[in-house]
């Protein structure tokens, strides 16, 4: 940085007095810090890196007492980044304030090939950090394992299921599976079949392979036990909310079974678990059942869950969970976003795959595309529905998807946006049962069919408005009332 940031970085931290996921303050007023070694790591191990600043008393409200020797302390430092596995390269800044030098380094976050970064006199078990807010907290085992099986590319989904045979594996669904990979494959189709189940990953040295498990076993949990969904429907907004008798779920299912069962299964479970609301569409009369959330977003973000969940030995007793509230889904699954994409490139950017045979296989029974649109898939039949755009969240090796239910109160708002009628002053005018046009004028509007369909029906979803003739909701004669 230069030396007016620097200076205006001093300004800052004595405004906001604290550290943060990208700063670290040091004292350093009689001596360089003895052990920098698990903020090195945890900063050279985010995307952003950080800054060290030197010379922050925080003890004393962090007072700028600066440091008792800026050229000694940047050569101290120095030495300990030498003492990281990879070296750590820190780029120095020394300023002048008040009589008092302030030194800072700033620590570049490095590539996730090279990750964990670590202390070599613990080694990387002991001496790999992440930072947590303003704390550098150990990494786990998972997390260390997940760069080592980045930077590997190990492919867990066709790790050996020791245990398993090919007659545990369904033989009508395993043999259409391998004719659908025969079809317009002449040099493939030659093959044995035996050699095929090599080739194509089903069989490793001939045992089976856990892809080939989840996808055609008669009964994967067996091998697995947490490789499964569990599913709640709460009868609140947290869980512990329990209902008006005392129950704490108003669902609760362990889905077991193969990939494409467990799939259908899961979206039975939301189906029964989510109010269904009728629509009629002024403009065509048309009828229209819309669910609390749009079915293809959910179907989109189970199969997420499915293929892109970390089959690690490290998470095979972590399974997916579905959890319904009374204002929102979440969908949760092990293993955060794998490779070099951040929950901000969701959608836009072509993501490394995890499980690349399972995806691959998944594609080939016609379940998946495998075409990286599943995301943007889930927003736009959001965007559909007039609802909040989802939340998606990756945090130390845990993914997160989040669909809001569109609440009364935000439907109103969205009606009214345009218009500075209240949605009190809409229910009181219609009172006296109203024709299309007198309905438009009221709220100055020149399309008939907009002010009804942007404004009306959705009270009428919500029963706040009726219709006189409901059997016929295009007749000239309609009227509205309240």
């Amino acid at each position: 940085m230069t030396s007016e940031e620097f200076y205006e970085l001093l300004n800052q931290i004595k405004k906001i007095k604290c550290e943060t996921q990208t700063l670290e303050l040091k004292s350093a007023g009689s001596g360089c810090p003895k052990r920098l070694y698990d903020t090195l790591s945890s900063f050279s191990n985010q995307d952003d890196g950080g800054i060290i600043v030197f010379g922050i008393d925080e003890q004393n409200n962090y007072a700028q007492s600066g440091v008792y020797d800026a050229q000694d302390l940047q050569k101290k430092v120095n030495e300990q980044c030498l003492q990281m596995e990879p070296v750590v390269r820190p780029l120095m800044t020394v300023v002048e304030r008040d009589s008092k030098n302030f030194v800072a380094a700033e620590i570049p976050g490095m590539d996730l090939v090279e990750r964990p970064c670590y202390y070599k006199g613990q080694g990387s078990l002991k001496g790999s950090f992440t930072r947590i807010g303003d704390s550098d907290v150990p990494m786990t085992d998972y997390e260390i394992y997940s760069y080592e099986a980045f930077r590997r590319k190990y492919q867990d989904d066709i790790r050996s299921v020791q245990r398993a045979s090919l007659s545990a594996l369904h033989k009508e669904k395993l043999a259409e599976y391998i004719r659908k990979l025969q079809t317009g494959k002449p040099n493939l189709s030659s093959l044995p079949e035996q050699e095929i189940c090599e080739l194509m990953s089903i069989v490793r040295n001939g045992e089976v392979t856990l892809s080939a498990a989840l996808l055609f076993g008669l009964y994967p949990q067996a091998y697995f036990p947490q490789l499964c969904i569990t599913a709640v429907a709460v009868p609140g907004n947290e869980l512990g909310d329990v209902g008006a008798i005392g129950e704490r779920f108003l669902d609760n299912e362990r889905i077991e079974g193969s990939i494409p069962e467990m799939l259908e299964r899961a979206l039975q479970f939301v189906r029964r678990n989510m109010k269904t609301k009728t629509i009629i569409h002024s403009d065509t009369g048309r009828r229209e059942d819309r669910t609390d959330y749009p079915m293809t977003a959910v179907r989109e973000a189970l199969i997420n869950a499915l293929v892109h969940r970390d089959y690690s030995m490290h998470t095979e007793g972590m399974p997916i969970q579905i959890l319904m509230f009374e204002d929102r889904m979440e969908i949760h699954n092990p293993g955060g976003i794998y490779g070099r994409l951040r929950t901000d490139q969701l959608g836009k950017m072509q993501p490394d795959t995890r499980n690349p045979v399972l995806a691959a296989a998944l594609e080939a029974l016609g379940i998946t595309e495998n075409r990286y649109s599943g995301i943007p898939t889930i927003r736009r039949a959001f965007a559909e529905y007039g609802m909040r755009e989802p939340e998606f969240s990756s945090k130390r090796g845990h993914f997160a998807v989040i669909f809001h239910k569109e609440t009364q109160t935000r439907r109103m708002a969205n009606m009214l946006q345009d218009n500075s009628a209240n949605i009190y002053d809409l229910l009181a005018f219609c009172r006296t049962p109203r024709t299309r046009k007198e309905i438009c004028d009221y709220l100055g509007l020149s399309s008939m069919s907009y002010a009804i369909q942007i404004y009306i029906m959705p009270l009428v979803e919500q029963g706040l408005i009726k219709l006189t003739i409901p059997d016929k909701p295009k007749s000239p004669k309609q009227l509205y009332y309240s």
